[in-house]
């Protein structure tokens, strides 16, 4: 299953009234793009997954974009190959290879992120394009052979079916100018390696013939694709976990400051739009639009980081940051468990 846009949204929100076929809550989780940060979202998913409650909860779907597309596969591919636990294992061992390992790494790590921050306060860098040089390449067979090392991707299609959840990774067609997710049996490494190819810092991926960037343009994290599925596996719940900062007070009027609130918003805004149409079809059915025998109302509940952190860390796979992030989405994760 393969789909570029978001036409299918009316016929998407037919479900059941009554959620899950045993009377559990279908639930869908969407994990937003961030980079490292989304190290974050890997510590709320090890906690959701550690004190699930499959008489309560049901999970229906997974999507992610960028880092969140790492982390929405290692949780799909835990749980349809083994169990929660195996999902979490999957997570640990997958972040564990990200983070940096030796002096050589470290001290590369300390230079991407350090160049970053400055060319966020406006000092003038070198523009290069990634075409020119090979590191990004390299960047991206370490990725690959992560995500190969504890995935096996051949074996994907054998997990995808009617009682499995579906997995959404989104991605931008730079050729036809249009968001693209790549679902269930056709996340390959190619997909998930262009979820996160950020433009100026690696090579578009090719697939099937057209060239493909990071998510991050477009669905970040891709929503409608975790609505249109039979009624019976509809969410009744959709959880985000969202990276980027929601709310800013005041005016940002330094150019680090700027740079970090652009960053924000460009992984907001699409989010914001794909919810803002899930709640008017509830609104629909409240106000008898739309017939409750065969719509039903999908909550939206936001996991947030709640803590803003310089958009150059985001580059930053200092182990030590890593695992603060980690632990930070265990925090997260159990307040929003205790609030429901």
């Amino acid at each position: 299953m393969r789909e570029r846009t978001a036409s299918d949204e009316a016929a998407g929100e037919r479900v059941e009234p009554d959620g899950g076929t045993d009377g559990t809550t279908n639930v869908a989780i969407a994990c937003q793009g961030g980079g490292s940060h989304t190290a974050f979202t890997a510590g709320v998913l090890k906690h959701l997954l550690e004190v699930w409650d499959e008489d309560e909860y049901e999970l229906v779907g997974i999507s992610g974009t960028s880092g969140g597309a790492y982390n929405a596969l290692a949780a799909w591919y835990g749980i349809v190959t083994g169990d929660h636990e195996k999902a979490i294992d999957t997570l640990d061992a997958i972040w564990d290879d990200l983070a940096t390992d030796g002096w050589t790494d470290r001290m590369m790590n300390q230079w991407v992120t350090g160049m970053s921050r400055l060319e966020s306060t406006g000092v003038p860098m070198p523009s290069i394009s990634p075409y020119q040089i090979p590191g990004p390449e390299v960047g991206k067979e370490r990725i690959t052979e992560t995500l190969e090392r504890h995935i096996d991707f051949e074996s994907i299609p054998n997990f995808c079916g009617r009682d499995s959840p579906e997995l959404v990774v989104g991605t931008v067609d730079v050729n036809a100018g249009e968001f693209e997710t790549f679902t269930n049996e056709d996340v390959t490494p190619e997909a998930v390696l262009a979820s996160a190819a950020v433009p100026n810092l690696f090579e578009a991926v090719e697939i099937h013939g057209h060239y493909h960037w990071d998510g991050l343009f477009s669905q970040n994290p891709p929503i409608n694709a975790l609505m249109s599925v039979p009624p019976e596996r509809k969410p009744d719940e959709l959880w985000i976990i969202q990276i980027n900062p929601q709310e800013f007070e005041g005016e940002p009027d330094t150019l680090d400051v700027i740079a970090d609130r652009r960053n924000e918003l460009s992984g907001n805004i699409s989010l914001n739009q794909e919810l803002k149409f899930i709640e008017r079809v509830n609104d629909w059915i409240d106000d008898g639009y739309l017939p409750e025998s065969e719509f039903s109302h999908t909550e939206i509940h936001r996991i947030e980081m709640g803590e803003r952190f310089h958009c150059s860390t985001k580059v930053d796979r200092d182990r030590k940051f890593l695992d603060e992030l980690i632990d930070l989405g265990h925090e997260r994760a159990a307040a929003f468990l205790d609030a429901k």
